[in-house]
């Protein structure tokens, strides 16, 4: 334990008691030396209020790349304190998320506007706006065609420029952490699987991983590998989805059509492996639901050989399109110091040039650190795409290197149940996301019970960031800058 923290591993729990209690300047002083000296980055900051006139504490759990682990601090505030976000902007949304779900007041916020919606008031709210003959507003949603998720973005443009995006969400807000109150029991899990959908392998391995901190139970090396077969697996059939969307919004048909059909074949990779297309009901306390064996490792192995290959073609054609690098290449830029401040994490923060990165930052014991995408990235349409491209070609080198070292299948242990827990403790997993880092912070009570639970999906993090792509962009560009961030509104909203 540190003097103002306490220093947690990945995956780890801690009586919370033990977490130094800060005052508020204290806490606060502490939280930005973290984040503007010891480039420290914030995967989760929450508060927890007061009952029977206890006070009000805030909770900032800040991720240590330097030391591969985690920094926890506590402060003890009143009804209000001093908002943080004037000196770091990447405490903005989670300002607004303390003041709408505890009604404490970060004094001096700029922009303290709904993060989320609730009650009669869906939709309602000010939003900035610019003065002149010439200027205009588009307005966008939040109703939209097909299926795509509600939300609002308000364009202040001068002709076809836009000078502002104003991203206003939370209209589908459904009370998931209040909803694991008093936990765990039997809807747990599929609460956290379905927090955001398209993430349900990294959710599911971090709410196990808490479990298993929790509950003091060992994991046997196998099932690591297996729940880390299947986060690649999930990664790929994200990756190879957005890939293709991309290449849809300018009209290059070879690639968009390719990747639509060959995500279906991730997709049903991940069922053969997991019994479910998005590995719903696979990772479980202490184990898997089922082990793989020498029949099905070597039928993945034939199907990702085959599929990989017309992968790469159908991407390498995009890539080496004149017309498609025309509208990547420039079109809406976030510089590296943007990123920064904004505290952007996953694939968003590496397009930028940014190490950001959970799976070497913060390593979980038992999985393999994967490198980095290789290349010089400069945080433009071009480059998220880029990311994309080379994370697969590292999922794939793993996934190969794993279906050829264990070509008899791998065996894994009974399932253990739900122990209990330690009571009075705090724990937390971060899993590296298809799109960037997952946090899940779980608080239990005297006897055990979740007092607490704290999702920090990476899309909080990153919609700043497609606020700031559209700066002096023309607004045709809108559409491929939105699917080069392809950012989860129901992750957001929760």
């Amino acid at each position: 334990m540190e003097n103002n923290y306490l220093f947690l591993k990945n995956g780890c729990a801690a009586n919370f008691d033990t977490v130094p209690l800060l005052h508020e300047t204290k806490f606060s002083t502490a939280c930005l030396q973290a984040i503007l000296e010891d480039k420290c980055r914030i995967s989760a900051f929450f508060a927890i209020p007061g009952r029977d006139e206890q006070p009000n504490i805030l909770v900032a759990v800040l991720a240590d790349p330097i030391r591969q682990g985690l920094r926890i601090l506590k402060g003890l505030i009143g009804k209000e304190y001093h908002s943080l976000t004037a000196q770091y902007a990447g405490f903005n949304r989670f300002e607004r998320d303390i003041y709408e779900s505890c009604g404490i007041i970060p004094e001096g916020h700029p922009n303290l506007k709904p993060l989320r919606f609730t009650g009669n008031d869906i939709g309602e709210m000010e939003y900035f706006g610019m003065e002149g003959k010439e200027i205009h507003e588009v307005a966008v949603g939040p109703v939209h065609a097909g299926v795509i998720e509600p939300g609002h973005f308000r364009f202040e443009c001068m002709g076809e420029t836009v000078y502002s995006l104003e991203i206003s969400l939370g209209y589908q807000h459904r009370g998931v952490e209040k909803l694991l109150f008093a936990g765990p029991d039997k809807r747990s899990i599929h609460l956290i699987e379905t927090a955001a959908g398209d993430s349900s392998i990294a959710a599911a391995w971090n709410y196990t991983a808490l479990i298993e901190a929790l509950g003091s139970i060992t994991v046997a090396p196998q099932v690591n590998i297996l729940r880390q077969v299947a986060l690649e697996l999930e990664r790929c059939a994200n990756h190879i989805g957005d890939l293709g969307a991309l290449a849809g919004d300018v009209a290059f048909l070879p690639t968009a059509s390719f990747c639509g059909r060959i995500r279906g074949e991730y997709l049903n990779m991940s069922a053969d492996l997991c019994g479910n297309r998005f590995g719903r009901n696979f990772i479980v306390p202490g184990s898997c639901r089922y082990g793989v064996d020498a029949g099905k490792i070597a039928k993945l192995h034939s199907w990702l050989k085959q599929v990989s290959a017309e992968l790469w073609n159908a991407l390498e054609l995009m890539f080496n399109s004149p017309t498609v690098l025309d509208r990547f290449e420039n079109t809406g830029t976030v510089t590296a110091v943007t990123a920064v401040e904004l505290g952007l994490v996953g694939v968003a923060a590496r397009a930028c040039g940014l190490p950001a990165d959970s799976r070497t930052d913060l390593p979980r014991p038992g999985s393999e650190p994967l490198p980095q995408a290789a290349g010089k990235f400069t945080g433009d349409v071009l480059s998220r795409a880029r990311v994309r491209y080379e994370e697969l070609k590292i999922s794939h080198k793993f996934l190969f290197s794993i279906l050829d070292q264990f070509p008899q299948g791998i065996e894994v242990p009974p399932e253990t149940g739900v122990p209990e827990l330690m009571p009075g403790a705090i724990a937390v997993s971060v899993t590296e996301a298809w799109r960037g880092e997952l946090c899940h912070v779980i608080l239990t009570d005297r006897d055990g019970k979740f007092r607490q639970v704290k999702i920090t999906d990476p899309s909080l993090h990153n919609w700043e960031g497609l606020a700031m792509a559209l700066r002096n962009e023309e607004i045709a560009h809108f559409p491929i800058c939105n699917k080069s961030f392809n950012l989860s509104y129901c992750g957001h909203d929760l």
